[in-house]
């Protein structure tokens, strides 16, 4: 990679940090409601997400062995919250099924990088992203994430093409930050509140840790 381009995106990192401080990056309370929570979090907001969890929590359907024996509408009405609740009870059943034939998160927590997230691609309902925010955030493999908040950041300040692919996106990232799991964490939870407070799709530009950075300010 462009050694100019890995020290913008580190320097991004840098500036984010000390704009926003630690994230503690993922929210929840086991390494299951991790998982779930990537599937959930497709389309809608996260308190969405929270509301969803704690049903499943309240009726005791927050495991794998549960998801899978409850019955579709079941699943689904305590899924409400999350919104798209049918499609997501349909993914939420495929992933929870798939990880139970695999053995369990023990037997996961061994198997290769690359390996774990070919199996998990093949999952239906189940993209890149999610994968990686499963690897990432739930076993804590050095993936990283590439989201709409990084294309749109990332985009405006000149040192990615918006519409480029998911893989490419994801190895320019790795390749810039090297195998660093925390450092993947904490950045891609800081891409995600920038987006938020200043980078929205209107720009908040007097608000942005990286206005001197970026090729779009006041646009």
């Amino acid at each position: 990679m462009n050694g100019r381009r890995a020290n913008a995106f580190r320097r991004i990192y840098a500036l984010l940090d000390q704009a926003y401080g630690p994230q503690h990056w993922w929210p929840g309370d086991s390494t299951f409601e991790v998982q779930v929570g990537a599937i959930l979090t497709q389309n809608t907001a996260w308190t969405n997400v929270e509301r969803a969890l704690e049903n499943l929590r309240q009726n005791r359907l927050l495991s794998p062995r549960a998801i899978v024996s409850a019955s579709h509408a079941q699943l689904a009405e305590q899924l409400r919250p999350s919104g798209y609740y049918n499609v997501k009870a349909e993914r939420l059943r495929h992933y929870c099924q798939w990880l139970l034939e695999q053995g369990g998160e023990r037997a996961l927590h061994t198997a290769p990088t690359d390996q774990f997230r070919r199996n998990l691609l093949s999952v239906k309902g189940i993209g890149p992203e999610t994968a990686d925010d499963i690897l990432l955030c739930a076993f804590h493999r050095p993936v990283f994430v590439i989201d709409a908040y990084t294309r749109r950041i990332f985009s405006r300040l000149g040192l990615i093409d918006a519409k480029a692919n998911y893989e490419a996106l994801r190895r320019r990232f790795e390749e810039a930050l090297g195998d660093d799991v925390p450092l993947y964490n904490q950045y891609h939870a800081l891409i995600v509140r920038h987006a938020k407070t200043a980078c929205r799709t209107k720009p908040q530009c007097e608000a942005c840790a990286l206005r001197k950075l970026c090729k779009r300010v006041d646009s």
